[in-house]
């Protein structure tokens, strides 16, 4: 049977206003305890542009960026199974409680889904969250073969959340 794999707690603060929710962690992302390890995943290049970067280097500086941005992190899937780290091969998925999470952010406006995945286990939590915008993204994977600047044109609109 596949080994069970966990999401990351949320990097979230009083002043987030904007959480992005990918689905669950990638392989390279769980070996090394760190969101969006893979260097081929173009996320923190992407939160680069929206906060107008330049993104640090360092993992937890990058995170301090972020926060300092007022944008947070977390995944919709608190645990599963899946082979690999595509999305399609998740399997028995547990929901984080995104419900509960966004209750506790105050400034909250609103969330990014970072791909399909994401934005389908999300939205379905999230029916009640009444007032927040719900932006699906395309996916910052490097499975995602979209051209960065297309992705790039997307992610820009969350600019009007910082």
């Amino acid at each position: 049977m596949t080994a069970l794999k966990s999401s990351f707690p949320p990097v979230v603060d009083a002043d987030t206003r904007l959480l992005i929710l990918g689905s669950l962690p990638g392989e390279i992302s769980l070996q090394r305890g760190q969101y969006y390890a893979n260097p081929r995943n173009q996320f923190w290049r992407l939160m680069a542009a929206v906060t107008e970067g330049p993104m640090p280097d360092a993992y937890e500086d990058r995170l301090a960026h972020l926060r300092r941005h007022g944008v947070g992190l977390w995944d919709t899937v608190k645990t599963a199974r899946r082979i690999g780290s595509l999305d399609g091969a998740i399997q028995a998925a547990q929901p984080n409680a995104l419900q509960d999470l966004v209750g506790a952010l105050p400034k909250l406006a609103a969330i990014g889904f970072n791909g399909g995945t994401a934005a389908r286990m999300g939205q379905a939590q999230l029916t009640e969250a009444a007032g927040l915008a719900l932006v699906t993204l395309p996916s910052s994977s490097p499975a995602f073969t979209l051209p960065f600047e297309t992705k790039a044109t997307a992610w820009l609109q969350l600019r009007s959340y910082l």
